[in-house]
């Protein structure tokens, strides 16, 4: 078993007691058996973490030796130790809002609400608050990872355009459809009146589906089975119609179609990866922040004042260039290029968005400060291949990731002060 199969199967789940300082008289309760820069690991710790990996080890059926086990659930509180002491170091920390978020988030992936999910692990024997806390380390040491990871890799447009022309990279990158189906089937010896009835029963069901009547009725024929086909990409699709997917637009079906087990009638449900059409909105705008110096209320009128400045003639380039405070458009005149629904803080968003064209919104504010924000245009835009070109560079950004965690691992274990007792 490789390290990373070891690490799946090591819990979090960590009760911590302070030390008893030990004397002639006082049984020893607990003692460290790892001093790691500042802090320590205590036995009670290391005792509790080895309780769950060796369950977790049973549960799978696996044999591991013990003294692997040992070793490794001590390498591994090591590294979290060390993470934990740099998110302290930082000021790293997850509020109960964050945390009660992701445990929601948890519940539903497990198609439970947040108080069956309480029930469901104290039925287990793990009480919530051991979980909450055991989650919040997790998101914790994802974030210091994250954090000193990320900025080691670096994934060129080039790497980009190989991946996306290698095999694999057409496979996992290719738009993926969700089709329903329904079938008028015929026997293997049907004759032409036979033939001739499926046909028209198709025909019919084909129609009432295109103009948007209730099928329930037909449905209900002996011949007639629906079905839905899920997700599939292009090549996982029935032979019959694949050719035919990356010309239907979402909700289109398809005349139907005729093979060796009758008549095939199939719509497309929706589509991914595929005609990503998305309205785009250009525009410019000018930040301003409040300081000491200047309060909110001064910020809100000086915005009032530059959007009167700017209707009445005045170059909001200049303007922008001369007042906004965001420094990535200052310079080029507020400008923020072509951006997307979901690129920018929904107070923008929805300011942007009831903005006409050539217009200046009033002043509003976000999280970022005081904006007016002007239009210049709209568009529909087809972003089907940025889209590929993202999927591909998380790909290899995943990929990267868990080659320069390793290395960032070691180069933290080797840089720290470890002393196993």
């Amino acid at each position: 078993m490789n390290k990373m199969t070891l690490k799946r199967l090591f819990g979090l789940l960590t009760v911590c007691l302070l030390p008893l300082t030990a004397t002639a008289d006082v049984e020893i309760l607990d003692e460290i058996v790892a001093i790691v820069d500042d802090n320590i690991i205590l036995r009670s710790e290391l005792e509790d973490r080895l309780a769950q990996v060796r369950a977790n080890i049973a549960q799978s059926g696996q044999d591991i030796p013990e003294e692997r086990v040992r070793r490794e659930v001590m390498d591994m509180m090591i590294l979290e130790n060390i993470q934990m002491q740099m998110a302290d170091r930082v000021g790293l920390r997850i509020n109960d809002e964050q945390l009660s978020a992701a445990m929601a988030r948890i519940a539903a992936q497990n198609n439970m609400n947040l108080e069956q999910f309480r029930e469901a692990l104290n039925a287990s024997g793990t009480s919530y608050a051991a979980a909450r806390e055991q989650i919040r380390r997790e998101m914790v040491l994802q974030q210091v990872q994250r954090g000193n990871v990320n900025q080691r890799i670096q994934i060129t447009d080039q790497e980009i355009a190989n991946y996306l022309e290698s095999e694999e990279g057409r496979k996992r990158t290719a738009p993926e459809y969700h089709f329903a189906h329904i079938l008028v089937a015929l026997p293997s010896d049907a004759t032409s009146a036979q033939k001739n009835k499926a046909r028209k029963q198709a025909d019919q069901l084909y129609q009432a589906i295109k103009s948007g009547k209730n099928v329930d009725a037909l449905l209900k024929a002996d011949n007639v089975r629906a079905s839905d086909l899920g997700w599939r990409k292009q090549p996982d699709l029935p032979s019959l119609f694949a050719a035919q997917a990356s010309l239907v637009q979402d909700g289109e079906v398809l005349e139907p179609l005729e093979s060796a087990s009758g008549f095939h009638i199939v719509r497309l449900l929706e589509s991914r990866g595929h005609n990503e059409v998305i309205a785009q909105t250009r525009a410019r705008h000018i930040l301003l922040k409040s300081s000491a110096i200047r309060s909110e209320k001064d910020t809100e009128k000086l915005a009032a004042s530059l959007r009167q400045r700017a209707q009445k003639g005045e170059s909001f380039h200049e303007l922008a260039k001369s007042f906004s405070e965001d420094i990535g458009s200052a310079q080029e005149g507020g400008d923020l290029g072509w951006t997307s629904p979901g690129q920018l803080v929904p107070e923008f968003q929805e300011a942007m968005e009831s903005t006409e064209i050539g217009n200046i919104s009033k002043p509003f504010k976000s999280r970022y400060g005081w904006h007016i924000v002007k239009v210049e245009d709209r568009r529909m835009q087809d972003v089907t291949m940025d889209l590929r070109r993202n999927m591909a560079r998380n790909i290899l950004h995943e990929r990267k990731f868990e080659e320069e965690l390793d290395i960032w691992l070691r180069k933290i274990r080797d840089e720290a002060y470890v002393d196993i007792k």
